[in-house]
């Protein structure tokens, strides 16, 4: 769990750090569409991009090509950051998107070490609990980079301290992201070498989570045929819902200062809003764990999820009812919006393959929902500029904080509904074989 966490936490660092600076006052090329709009649109549809070229990728990679793929996505990510710096605004679009394309990889070959487990539900929520954190701990760190707070901190250590702090000082909107890249680049490594070490899944996790392998063309085919409607229904929600919570994460910084909290009087309010989302996350789906049956472990997810969606909506009313204030209602529609997102990249697909016997690997399905999902993402974004450029970023945000409510409390609802009484039909070669159990061993 730990090398999974630090692994994609340091992933983080290439990632958003940009999205803790404003770009004030800049526009694309003269357009209405805002160039941090613009340098987070590209991003994503990079990210998107490298979520279909990952359909293939990460679903057939194993062994120890895992690695040294992590290793190098990374390297290509950094690489971009470090042209970003030097690009003229308008044409930063370019390097952030080159940016995005292979991180976008980085979650399906994380996952893969982790997944068809015993324990992968714990596993995976540990894992799952690494981007929620590292969000807010990238951006306030980028943050204080650029006010200079970084460079003080340096001070204090004995040495080399003083030089670091001259060499840094307050570090500009362009090369920020470069250098939270760097500071993070040999944790990164570590952490993969760390990750490298994890031995493959035993025979009793084969028994009760059934044989993982990668899938090939006609193996991934069978699967979306099998569950085309249940996956129609999940890539749905999935849609409106990474666009929601994208938009919560790289505005977050403009959410916070139009409800009224400033980044000199917070400066670490970021992540004391994601590290208690991220416990309260970790402690709802490490508990799925303790649910052996495949089958209840499923619909215990879809619970966990649509409690999440529900909690989006009851809270904004609350703040809107100045029942709560505007540190809390970012809190809970993060836990929300955590709950019902979270298990999409983890357990749900994990124990749904589980469920329905079928051999192969959650990566593949992880994927699937990404693509969708994140096509949704820059939808909504260019939504926002061009169609309701006159709303504040915050009273649009809660405006669609109620539709995602709604809209995706029913989905979850119909695709629970569907999964349970979807009786899957042998798949050729991809159904579970019988598997020999480990002695003093049983089945559940």
């Amino acid at each position: 769990m730990a090398a999974g966490f630090s692994t994609y936490f340091c992933m983080y660092a290439f990632r958003k750090p940009f999205a803790a600076a404003k770009f004030d006052g800049g526009f694309f090329f003269g357009s209405d569409v805002q160039l941090k709009t613009a340098l987070v649109i590209s991003q994503i549809i990079g990210y998107a991009v490298s979520k279909f070229i990952g359909l293939k990728v990460c679903s057939e990679a194993s062994g120890e090509k895992r690695a040294w793929l992590l290793i190098g996505l990374i390297g290509c990510a950094q690489a971009a950051l470090v042209v970003f710096a030097v690009c003229p605004p308008s044409w930063r679009v370019v390097p952030i998107f080159l940016n995005g394309l292979p991180l976008g990889m980085v979650w399906g070959l994380v996952v893969s070490y982790l997944e068809g487990r015993r324990t992968s539900e714990l596993l995976l929520a540990g894992l799952s609990c690494s981007f929620i954190v590292s969000s807010g701990i990238v951006k306030d760190f980028a943050r204080g980079l650029m006010q200079g707070t970084v460079a003080e901190c340096w001070r204090a250590v004995p040495w080399i301290g003083p030089v670091l702090a001259d060499w840094t000082g307050r570090v500009s909107e362009s090369w920020m992201p470069a250098i939270t890249g760097f500071y993070f680049l040999v944790p990164f490594l570590i952490s993969v070498w760390l990750l490298n070490q994890i031995p493959q899944p035993n025979q009793g996790d084969v028994t009760e989570r059934v044989q993982r392998k990668p899938m090939d063309g006609t193996e991934r085919l069978a699967f979306v045929k099998e569950f085309a409607l249940g996956i129609v229904l999940l890539c749905t929600a999935y849609f409106f819902l990474t666009a929601y919570r994208d938009f919560r994460d790289n505005y977050q910084v403009e959410l916070l200062e139009g409800l009224g909290y400033p980044y000199r009087q917070n400066e670490t309010i970021i992540t004391r809003t994601e590290t208690i989302v991220a416990f309260c996350v970790l402690g709802a789906l490490a508990l799925l764990n303790l649910i052996r049956q495949n089958r209840a472990g499923l619909v215990a997810a879809f619970a966990v999820m649509a409690s999440g969606t529900v909690l989006m909506g009851v809270s904004t009313f609350l703040l809107q009812a100045k029942l709560i204030s505007g540190f809390w209602w970012m809190t809970l529609i993060g836990l929300g919006s955590y709950l019902a997102y979270v298990p999409y990249g983890s357990l749900l697909f994990d124990r749904l393959i589980a469920s329905t016997g079928i051999v192969g690997t959650a990566v593949f399905a992880i994927y699937v929902a990404d693509a969708v999902g994140y096509t949704g993402s820059v939808g909504v974004q260019l939504f926002k500029d061009l169609a309701e450029r006159g709303t504040s970023r915050l009273a649009f945000f809660q405006a669609y904080t109620y539709f995602m409510s709604g809209l995706g409390t029913l989905l979850l609802i119909a695709s629970c509904f569907y999964f349970l009484a979807r009786k899957p039909k042998p798949i050729g070669p991809t159904v579970a074989q019988p598997v020999k159990l480990l002695e003093n061993e049983t089945l559940n």
